[in-house]
């Protein structure tokens, strides 16, 4: 059996295959995503990149937040997605969805739920949110 091309996307192909504004290179990244969707390849999604996603959706494109929540969260459940960490980030996704607060704030509540740190912020709401496991 042949093995899986592995893939690093980078924050300009995942949007162009999200949004579908720009014809040549959303058909370019659909072809590969739908590899990646059914398996036949693999990508690993950088957290840094994901955080550009929803920056970039959010900020300059002024998709709602839900929205984009829920388009990456759907996303990252991608048979070819190989991240190990994949739970988390949609953790951090559905936060971001619903409390208002930035997503790399929502990753470091994940982060801190998840493990033997204590996170150390000013911001009370998300320390709370760190603590809560909600």
């Amino acid at each position: 059996m042949k093995k899986p091309v592995k893939t690093l996307p980078d924050t300009n192909t995942i949007l162009r295959y999200l949004l579908a504004d720009e014809p040549e290179l959303f058909r370019k990244a659909a072809e590969m995503f739908e590899k990646v969707r059914t398996g036949e390849r693999k990508a690993l999604i950088l957290e840094s990149v994901l955080v550009e996603c929803v920056y970039v959706l959010t900020k300059y494109y002024g998709v709602p937040k839900r929205e984009v929540a829920e388009k990456l969260k759907s996303f990252l459940l991608y048979k070819g997605i190989v991240n190990r960490d994949k739970g988390e980030l949609t953790e951090a996704l559905d936060i971001f969805s619903d409390e208002n607060i930035d997503f790399v704030d929502c990753l470091l509540c994940v982060k801190a739920r998840k493990s033997d740190h204590s996170l150390f912020s000013f911001g009370k709401k998300l320390v709370n949110l760190a603590k809560s496991g909600v």
